[in-house]
Protein backbone atom coordinates (compact mmCIF):
# COMPACT_ATOMS: atom_id res chain seq x y z
CA UNK A 1 0.00 0.00 0.00
CA UNK A 2 2.48 2.64 -1.07
CA UNK A 3 1.31 6.18 -0.47
CA UNK A 4 -1.36 5.38 2.11
CA UNK A 5 -0.04 7.86 4.71
CA UNK A 6 0.45 11.41 3.46
CA UNK A 7 2.12 12.96 6.53
CA UNK A 8 1.97 13.28 10.30
CA UNK A 9 -0.50 15.98 11.36
CA UNK A 10 0.06 16.06 15.11
CA UNK A 11 1.57 14.24 18.05
CA UNK A 12 -0.38 13.91 21.29
CA UNK A 13 1.56 15.00 24.37
CA UNK A 14 0.08 13.68 27.64
CA UNK A 15 -0.33 16.18 30.46
CA UNK A 16 -1.66 16.16 34.03
CA UNK A 17 -1.99 19.90 34.53
CA UNK A 18 -3.29 21.47 31.30
CA UNK A 19 -2.88 25.08 32.46
CA UNK A 20 0.71 24.55 33.62
CA UNK A 21 1.66 22.63 30.47
CA UNK A 22 0.01 25.22 28.19
CA UNK A 23 1.98 28.01 29.88
CA UNK A 24 5.22 26.03 29.47
CA UNK A 25 4.76 25.42 25.74
CA UNK A 26 3.44 28.93 25.02
CA UNK A 27 5.51 31.09 27.34
CA UNK A 28 8.69 29.15 28.17
CA UNK A 29 9.21 27.50 24.77
CA UNK A 30 7.49 30.27 22.80
CA UNK A 31 5.48 27.94 20.55
CA UNK A 32 2.29 29.35 19.01
CA UNK A 33 -0.96 27.81 20.29
CA UNK A 34 -3.15 27.56 17.19
CA UNK A 35 -6.22 26.25 19.03
CA UNK A 36 -8.96 28.63 20.18
CA UNK A 37 -10.06 25.95 22.70
CA UNK A 38 -8.18 26.06 26.03
CA UNK A 39 -9.19 22.46 26.75
CA UNK A 40 -7.35 21.13 23.65
CA UNK A 41 -4.24 23.29 22.99
CA UNK A 42 -2.39 22.57 19.74
CA UNK A 43 1.09 24.04 19.39
CA UNK A 44 2.34 24.62 15.84
CA UNK A 45 6.00 23.73 15.38
CA UNK A 46 6.14 24.28 11.63
CA UNK A 47 5.83 20.64 10.60
CA UNK A 48 4.11 18.54 13.28
CA UNK A 49 1.76 20.07 15.84
CA UNK A 50 2.06 19.15 19.51
CA UNK A 51 -1.44 18.50 20.80
CA UNK A 52 -1.72 18.59 24.62
CA UNK A 53 -4.17 16.06 25.96
CA UNK A 54 -5.14 14.98 29.46
CA UNK A 55 -5.61 11.23 28.92
CA UNK A 56 -7.76 10.93 32.04
CA UNK A 57 -10.42 13.09 30.32
CA UNK A 58 -10.86 10.42 27.65
CA UNK A 59 -10.71 7.32 29.85
CA UNK A 60 -6.93 6.77 29.80
CA UNK A 61 -4.15 7.00 32.34
CA UNK A 62 -1.33 9.51 32.44
CA UNK A 63 2.12 8.32 31.43
CA UNK A 64 4.69 10.81 30.10
CA UNK A 65 6.57 10.20 26.85
CA UNK A 66 10.04 8.81 27.44
CA UNK A 67 11.26 9.10 23.83
CA UNK A 68 12.27 12.72 23.29
CA UNK A 69 10.43 15.01 20.89
CA UNK A 70 13.15 16.84 18.93
CA UNK A 71 12.50 20.58 18.75
CA UNK A 72 14.59 22.24 16.05
CA UNK A 73 16.28 25.47 17.12
CA UNK A 74 18.78 27.74 15.33
CA UNK A 75 21.46 27.24 18.01
CA UNK A 76 21.24 24.56 20.72
CA UNK A 77 23.64 26.23 23.15
CA UNK A 78 21.88 29.59 22.89
CA UNK A 79 18.40 28.08 23.25
CA UNK A 80 19.55 25.98 26.19
CA UNK A 81 20.97 29.05 27.96
CA UNK A 82 17.68 30.91 27.44
CA UNK A 83 15.66 28.02 28.85
CA UNK A 84 18.02 27.56 31.79
CA UNK A 85 17.50 31.24 32.64
CA UNK A 86 13.76 30.45 32.68
CA UNK A 87 14.36 27.64 35.18
CA UNK A 88 14.39 24.63 32.83
CA UNK A 89 16.79 21.88 33.96
CA UNK A 90 18.67 19.83 31.38
CA UNK A 91 19.79 16.22 31.55
CA UNK A 92 23.56 16.30 31.00
CA UNK A 93 25.67 18.33 28.62
CA UNK A 94 24.96 19.18 24.99
CA UNK A 95 25.55 16.07 22.91
CA UNK A 96 27.48 16.44 19.65
CA UNK A 97 26.87 13.37 17.50
CA UNK A 98 29.13 14.49 14.67
CA UNK A 99 25.98 15.31 12.70
CA UNK A 100 23.90 17.36 15.12
CA UNK A 101 23.75 18.96 18.55
CA UNK A 102 21.17 17.82 21.10
CA UNK A 103 20.24 18.96 24.60
CA UNK A 104 17.74 16.86 26.59
CA UNK A 105 15.17 18.12 29.10
CA UNK A 106 11.59 17.49 30.24
CA UNK A 107 8.44 19.58 30.13
CA UNK A 108 6.45 20.36 33.27
CA UNK A 109 4.63 17.03 32.95
CA UNK A 110 7.75 14.86 32.64
CA UNK A 111 7.61 14.38 28.85
CA UNK A 112 11.05 13.98 27.25
CA UNK A 113 12.05 16.82 24.93
CA UNK A 114 15.26 17.81 23.20
CA UNK A 115 16.64 20.89 21.56
CA UNK A 116 18.07 19.81 18.20
CA UNK A 117 20.07 21.24 15.33
CA UNK A 118 21.60 19.26 12.49
CA UNK A 119 24.78 20.92 11.24
CA UNK A 120 26.10 18.27 8.82
CA UNK A 121 24.92 18.20 5.21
Amino acid sequence: MAGLVERTDFMSVPVKDMERATRFYAETLGIHNASPDDAWPEFETGNVSLYLVDPTRIGGTFSPHTAAIALRVPDVAEARATLEEAGVEFDGDILDTGVCHMAFFKDTEGNALMLHRRYAP
